[in-house]
């Protein structure tokens, strides 16, 4: 976490100690609001959607091939997905990494893709391109995307992307949780996911056609 913090990807609160986005984020991925606005946005959508579902939050931004998990909320239950804020995926096997490629423009997910050697983690992961654009333009089609443990044996997640005012993707939103409780309402999850990323994307200015 410091090494993030070092790089401006993440700010430490002097009075709580707590991380959250910091400004370089914003700089990797082309954003244009401000790092307070975004925080405070996404915090409140985070708490929601983990009172709504009791899972693990997560939000996610994209760095080269692999996601960057910036903002974190646990699920309250002894059985859950556990991760250190700032941990860094594969994006190609995760839900936030899969969404965040496949609303990337087209010349840096050319670049992104181009030469990747996609690793296999379990018996799901996807780990041909041909198959993983396939599955890019689904997610693009119906706005979020599933992880059914392609990244860790019994752990499934959905994500959505959070947008700014120009329209861009400049995060994700996530819900992670093992399989014995999530698989089931994965419809549902993305249904509450896709909303709430799409009211932090309002709130950034994001205006829906």
């Amino acid at each position: 976490l410091s090494t993030l913090a070092d790089e401006g990807l993440l700010d430490q609160a002097a009075d709580s100690g707590r991380y959250r986005l910091g400004l370089s984020v914003f700089d990797l991925v082309g954003a244009v609001p401000t790092q307070r606005s975004l925080h405070e946005a996404v915090l409140v959508s985070m708490t929601e959607l983990r009172s709504r579902t009791g899972e693990t939050v997560q939000v996610g931004v994209l760095d080269g091939r692999q996601v960057v998990y910036v903002e974190r909320l646990d699920s309250p239950h002894t059985l859950t997905v556990f991760a250190e804020l700032g941990r860094r995926n594969d994006a190609h096997c995760t839900a936030s990494g899969k969404v965040l490629l496949a609303f990337a423009p087209t010349e840096q997910l050319n670049r992104i893709l181009k030469g990747w050697v996609l690793p296999r983690w379990t018996e799901h992961t996807i780990t041909d391109p041909k198959a993983l654009r396939a599955e890019l333009r689904s997610i693009r089609r119906i706005g979020y995307a599933e992880n059914r443990q392609e990244f860790e044996p019994g752990v499934v997640s959905v994500a959505a992307p959070i947008r700014d005012s120009s329209g861009g993707v400049i995060a994700s939103l996530s819900l992670a949780g093992p399989i014995e409780r999530l698989d089931s309402k994965r419809l549902a999850a993305a249904d509450a996911v896709v909303t709430l990323a799409r009211r932090v994307s309002r709130q950034m200015g994001w205006k829906t056609s």
